[in-house]
């Protein structure tokens, strides 16, 4: 498993507000090709998880044994109807499994990530900031916990409270939010000391003021480009759990269930594995590229080097 993301800080520069630096980065953006991929496949897939139900040409879970282990494109006879990707072991659509899977994978991983950014950069932002023993009970935590493999940490934690959809996005908000903590408390520490910051405490800001006005519009950026890369990093434990077991639990259809649904047919019906796979990489990928693109349109040294 990849070791998390982490954005190491860039020191601020001068550049245009307004509607003017608005449109510039959006301008960046489009010119990104990986990221305007991204960016589609990620609109695609929550297009896919919104309309499901519309979508979807069978139900996920309607099991149909005279046509199991059909082809990608087989032709029912009894209703005229293609199976585009084929059929699982029990009969089941698995383009239809394939559509209402990212209503999990999105489910577990967008929450999931907002719960952590959210613990990450409050500790964060309040251990840079104050430093002293807050500083450094935050930062050993956050050592000690990323010293610990992380998916044996989840394996552990939903194998303990029981591997429902709310205690997923509880693991892996409780398990992810050092990264976000590490990276804040280094943004803080380089813009604490900032004349802008300065001058606030000089005019009499008391600290809720300084943080939350100051301090936090200069987080926003890194940690929604880390959040980007977190959503990919999610999108995959969360099909890595699935696949031993300990996801969403049957008959609910995700990703990571039909992977282990198939690993007994790569032989004789590879599309059952193959197709999920395809799904998992595909929305990682894209979630990776819009990632990109938003770091590129969101750091001030790449764009005075733009410039």
């Amino acid at each position: 498993m990849s070791e998390p993301t982490v954005i190491e800080p860039a020191a601020p520069a001068a550049a245009p507000t307004g509607p003017a630096r608005s449109g510039g980065r959006w301008r960046r953006l489009s010119r990104h090709r990986l990221a305007v991929i991204g960016l589609v496949i990620m609109a695609t897939v929550s297009v896919l998880a919104l309309l499901a139900d519309r979508i979807a040409p069978r139900s996920p879970t309607s099991q149909q044994i005279l046509v199991r282990l059909k082809p990608p494109g087989f032709v029912d006879p009894r209703s005229g109807a293609t199976l585009w990707l084929g059929t699982d072991h029990l009969g089941r659509d698995i383009l239809s499994r394939i559509i209402y899977g990212t209503r999990v994978s999105l489910a577990v991983s967008l929450p999931a990530v907002l719960a952590s950014a959210l613990l990450g950069v409050t500790l964060g932002l309040l251990a840079g900031y104050y430093r002293g023993w807050l500083d450094a009970v935050v930062m050993r935590c956050v050592d000690l916990q990323l010293a610990f493999p992380f998916i044996l940490l989840a394996l552990s934690i939903v194998a303990l409270l029981g591997p429902t959809l709310r205690n997923i996005i509880i693991v892996f908000a409780v398990t992810t939010w050092p990264v976000y903590a590490r990276t804040t408390r280094s943004v803080v520490l380089v813009l604490r000391n900032h004349e802008f910051v300065q001058a606030a405490r000089g005019l009499g800001a008391g600290d809720q003021r300084i943080l939350w006005r100051h301090l936090l519009p200069g987080i926003v950026s890194p940690a929604l480009v880390l959040g980007s890369f977190e959503v990919a990093r999610m999108i995959i434990l969360e099909a890595a759990l699935g696949f031993l077991g300990l996801g969403v639990q049957p008959p609910t259809p995700t990703w990571g269930n039909m992977l282990a649904d198939g690993r007994d047919y790569l032989r004789d019906a590879w599309w059952i594995a193959t197709f999920p796979g395809l799904a998992i990489m595909i929305t990682a990928a894209g979630a990776n590229f819009l990632g990109d693109g938003l770091r590129d349109m969101l750091d001030p040294t790449l764009q005075n080097i733009q410039s």
